[in-house]
């Protein structure tokens, strides 16, 4: 089993799937072989996956999304890797989609959570809301995406692997700004004023390369540096 799910996984990252998505995908295949006795895949097919599926929303009671990202890592290993074309499924019993509206925080309420944080957790707060971020791609924010000038913010790599642009309110340029003066004088305290000027401004991936930071975590770092630590 090992080797094929480790072959699906090479497949996966051809194709430029997320991390994320990879683990998803191959632990449901990993589910699916050990449902039917750990067969191989290529000896089951449509029924065998109708079972499955069926399996999870009757015995498991997962909800309709959780059962198609089932149906989508399994339709993924045999199109993809085993280069089998699936036919009909046959009856499959389907999660029931709940019908309860999403729940939105009001104004007030996105208020109350930003005036009980501070420091950069509060910045990283204002841009994902402000800027419409997810987690991934605001600690993923380098200083080359962020563009004064214009107002906006290229996201790179985002969902799909996509870039995108986004709007920068006003109000938080002087907050990126300080943001940005902090990283510095935090990178001078370790390697020197020239070489973080260097690095803040023109190339980034020289942290990354000294083993302290990535290239990707430039405007948030996890810690300050504390005398003594080792710096790999």
């Amino acid at each position: 089993m090992s080797e094929l799910l480790n072959h699906i996984r090479d497949v996966m990252r051809k194709k430029h799937y997320s991390v994320h998505t990879e683990n998803a995908y191959t632990d449901w295949i990993k589910r699916y072989i050990i449902y039917h006795g750990k067969r191989h895949p290529g000896e089951m097919g449509e029924s065998e996956i109708a079972q499955f599926l069926t399996h999870l929303a009757r015995d498991r009671n997962v909800a309709a999304g959780t059962q198609n990202q089932a149906l989508n890592a399994l339709v993924f290993l045999y199109k993809n890797v085993l280069k089998i074309e699936l036919g009909n499924f046959g009856h499959i019993e389907r999660s029931k989609k709940p019908k309860n509206l999403p729940e939105v925080m009001s104004r007030e309420e996105v208020s109350a959570v930003l005036s009980s944080m501070k420091g950069k957790h509060l910045l990283m707060a204002k841009l994902l809301y402000g800027c419409g971020l997810r987690i991934k791609e605001c600690v993923r924010l380098r200083v080359k995406d962020i563009d004064f000038g214009q107002n906006h913010l290229m996201v790179r790599d985002g969902k799909g692997m996509k870039d995108r642009t986004t709007m920068l309110p006003d109000q938080l340029k002087p907050l990126l700004h300080n943001q940005l003066k902090k990283v510095e004088k935090f990178i001078s305290r370790i390697f020197g004023t020239e070489w973080a000027k260097f690095t803040c401004l023109l190339h980034w991936k020289k942290i990354s390369q000294c083993g302290k930071r990535t290239d990707m975590e430039v405007y948030f770092p996890l810690g300050p540096y504390r005398k003594g630590s080792s710096q790999r």
